[in-house]
């Protein structure tokens, strides 16, 4: 019912697409041989969408075609490989394998949930925090740019960070894993602010959700579940909680994305507006948000998003493009 008033005529398509087949892409670990790995998907008939869509645009941007930013302008995370099959081909990846190097070939995803990780827009060097890690996936992404200097990945949960370590194991070499680039926490991502206040680049905030497909085909323990309802209805406090302290942790001129694979304005949007007023009155602190309506042109082929989010980008599930929900939104923190 709610849904069905936020998405009015679109929300029958959304339903129907929810419950039948997710799509997944394969994210090419560059830790791997990762030209031998893109020939073999290649040969599948899977298309690298992150390097198609940056290549039409450029070629767009040069003809003139184009009066939005360059591909240097909106900063996309670099170094990133990920195939997904044409809209409409509902084929799937064969399990990953390890592959010569001793790591796992490639990575499945929703290929929605790279979108945060493009617009996070890291550069050489930078300092990163993924404050809600587990149980990885996103992770991985920001590890494969090569442009983490240090990383740290936190989650509350014992079982998810357990989850986050195996993925790490499977997939990024001893050195990397095991030395000063990657630190792995199990603390309360609220108080990040008072831990390490004004120390990242750049800043995940891929928040705790309702995780509505998942939701839709999960029994056990569903949020929706009238036994959750209050944990449910405190849950977009919790999100501007980690959100505002993913803020307070990123450095004055820093980014942060905030991110979830939730339908609900009451958990994207709402949540944005709530952190950003909350920093001005309680600290002071200045935050802006970052328009990304040419991320949107720049992947249209791949996802189909929702036009009318107020503020950020909801990629929306649709039978001929069936990824997410996932909503992303870009800020940077001025003061």
């Amino acid at each position: 019912m709610t849904y069905s008033v936020q998405f009015g005529d679109l929300w029958p398509s959304i339903r129907v697409s929810l419950l039948s087949e997710q799509k997944y892409g394969a994210l090419v670990n560059n830790f791997a041989a990762w030209d031998h790995v893109s020939a073999k998907l290649e040969q599948l008939s899977a298309k690298d969408f992150v390097n198609e869509a940056i290549s039409h645009w450029e070629l767009q941007s040069e003809g003139g075609q184009s009066a939005a930013p360059s591909p240097a302008s909106w900063a996309c995370s670099p170094n990133l490989r990920c195939f997904t099959f044409d809209r409409g081909d509902i084929s799937r990846f064969p399990p990953a394998r390890p592959g010569s190097l001793g790591v796992m070939e490639y990575y499945l995803m929703d290929a929605a949930s790279l979108l945060p990780v493009l617009a996070l827009g890291l550069q050489p060097g930078d300092i990163v925090l993924d404050l809600c890690a587990a149980p990885g996936g996103k992770t991985l992404a920001l590890l494969q740019t090569g442009c983490c200097r240090n990383l740290a990945a936190n989650d509350l949960s014992p079982s998810r960070i357990a989850r986050l370590q195996k993925i790490l194991h499977s997939y990024v070499p001893e050195e990397i894993r095991d030395g000063n680039q990657v630190r792995v926490t199990s603390w309360d991502g609220r108080k990040w602010g008072e831990l390490e206040g004004d120390t990242y680049d750049r800043v995940l905030v891929d928040v705790p959700c309702t995780t509505d497909r998942h939701s839709l085909h999960e029994e056990e323990n569903n949020i929706f579940k009238r036994s959750r309802k209050k944990e449910r209805q405190i849950l977009p406090v919790l999100q501007v909680q980690l959100l505002a302290a993913g803020l307070l942790a990123t450095k004055p001129g820093g980014h942060v994305v905030y991110s979830t694979c939730s339908l609900s304005h009451l958990q994207n949007e709402y949540v944005v507006q709530g952190a950003i007023e909350l920093l001005a009155n309680q600290y002071s602190i200045q935050v802006q948000v970052e328009d990304l309506t040419h991320f949107r042109r720049v992947f249209m082929d791949t996802f189909c998003f929702f036009s009318s989010c107020q503020v950020g980008e909801l990629v929306i599930p649709n039978l001929m493009a069936n990824f997410g929900p996932m909503y992303f939104c870009k800020m940077r923190r001025l003061t």
